[in-house]
């Protein structure tokens, strides 16, 4: 079977450092071209705008959208209307009805759509999923904290209006919890610390109820310096399973089950070309759920200005 002729849009460091070392590692797609303001691709015909490119390559049948989620929806609509197939990069979109609105677009005009969670694909999270299902789960940990200098330096559409903030990190976590867990959550409150100078958060508190009573707690914090923590402690029947190392590391009662590099996007390419071949979507919108259920009923806290040069404070 022929390579799928894919194109990407939006050529920064995540499409970088993932999306095109996982493209040209897969045999299924062939990447033909690439579309953005200010970078290109080399090897490949490059434009500076998604609908040039597609107007000028109509042999294009899949692209990988890996711009801010503020941009997505109407080139993911443009896209889905011409029949291509789209990848979503996490978030897949700013705002929930809009990803509803491309989820219909794609079964209208019998092409794939596929939200991205890359942290669902991390070692650890599959075996611990199995290791979860039908236990008693009592509480569940997530502490997730890291350096925002450090993984997103001068994006300021991270701090706008649906760029996040926290969460941009934080629905990682997210997406692992509502893939392991064998019951469905619900928030029950939030704080969101917001810089005085920042329109999103830059930490985050959240408590969310199971079925059961089960509790489930998360602390997203942008401002840890040093070693990171991406961490998911489960108190369960069976014992204590901790993923670490944003799930590359699954340990049980303290032994070691895996421990892994994170090889996320290979497998998200390989999920795309099967979505593909079968001619399904797969649109999980839990995480994003949270986070918007997380903005309606969280307590805004204020707190200090945030500068990405802290000589500039």
């Amino acid at each position: 079977m022929n390579p799928i002729k894919l194109a990407i849009v939006g050529v920064g460091k995540i499409a970088r450092d993932q999306h095109l070392p996982s493209i040209a590692a897969n045999p299924d797609f062939d990447l033909v071209a690439a579309a953005s303001r200010s970078a290109s691709v080399d090897g490949v015909r490059n434009f500076s705008s998604a609908a040039e490119m597609l107007d000028a390559m109509p042999e294009i049948e899949a692209v990988a959208l890996c711009m801010p989620p503020q941009a997505r929806h109407a080139i993911a609509a443009d896209a889905l209307s011409r029949g291509k197939h789209v990848m979503l990069e996490k978030p897949p979109g700013a705002t929930l009805s809009e990803v509803e609105h491309l989820a219909g677009l794609a079964a209208a005009n019998g092409v794939t759509l596929q939200a991205t969670w890359h942290s669902r694909y991390a070692p650890g999270v599959a075996p611990a999923k199995a290791r979860l299902k039908g236990r008693r789960i009592r509480s569940v940990e997530v502490t997730w904290k890291e350096d925002v200098r450090h993984w997103h330096p001068g994006q300021d559409w991270i701090w706008e209006p649906g760029g996040l903030g926290v969460f941009d990190p934080g629905i990682n976590a997210l997406s692992i919890v509502t893939e392991i867990l064998p019951f469905p959550i619900w928030l029950t409150s939030a704080g969101l610390s917001f810089p005085e100078n920042r329109a999103a958060p830059i930490a985050a508190d959240l408590a969310f109820s199971g079925p059961s009573g089960e509790a489930v707690e998360a602390a997203f914090d942008w401002r840890q310096t040093g070693p990171q923590t991406w961490d998911i402690a489960v108190e369960a029947d069976g014992g204590r399973l901790v993923l670490s190392s944003g799930g590359a590391r699954l340990s049980i009662d303290g032994e070691t089950h895996t421990d892994e590099a994170a090889a996320e996007y290979p497998g998200l390419y390989a999920r795309f070309a099967e979505l593909i071949r079968s001619g399904t979507s797969d649109v999980d919108l839990s995480p994003l759920r949270h986070v918007a259920d997380a903005f309606m009923l969280g307590r805004r806290l204020a707190v200090e200005a945030f500068h990405d040069d802290p000589a500039a404070a």
